[in-house]
């Protein structure tokens, strides 16, 4: 099956800054990423019921930009959240993308919608 990128884009009340904190503080990634988090400078172990996934963070721009590239990950595959203010609204942007198998985008779009979801209200919006 053919992998394929996908980018997704949210919109939030909260900062980049209390984002930022959300996507790589341990402690805050278990309240809407994953059941579980180790991390070892770079190197993040996420757990999802009971199966672990290794992650090096490649890319850590404060409040801006964050990659991971799992392990397990094919060749050019990555997590990556990107954050900035819109200048009109002063609302916080936050995209996403990654990659998976080109039948599963729909199926990971609903993922990340329901993990955003609860982002949302675990960070005051």
């Amino acid at each position: 099956m053919k992998r394929v990128s996908f980018d997704m884009e949210f919109i939030f009340k909260a900062s980049p800054g209390i984002l930022y904190k959300f996507l790589t503080n341990n402690d805050c990634l278990v309240r809407w990423f994953c059941d579980g988090c180790d991390l070892t400078g770079e190197e993040y172990v996420f757990e999802w019921e009971g199966s672990h996934e290794k992650a090096e963070l490649v890319d850590d721009i404060e409040e801006e930009r964050i990659r991971f590239i799992f392990e397990e990950a094919e060749e050019g595959e990555y997590l990556e959240f990107r954050m900035y203010k819109a200048e009109m609204t002063l609302e916080t942007i936050l995209e996403i993308t990654d990659f998976c198998d080109e039948d599963e985008v729909d199926n990971q779009r609903q993922f990340w919608e329901t993990q955003i979801n609860t982002l949302r209200i675990e960070c005051g919006g």
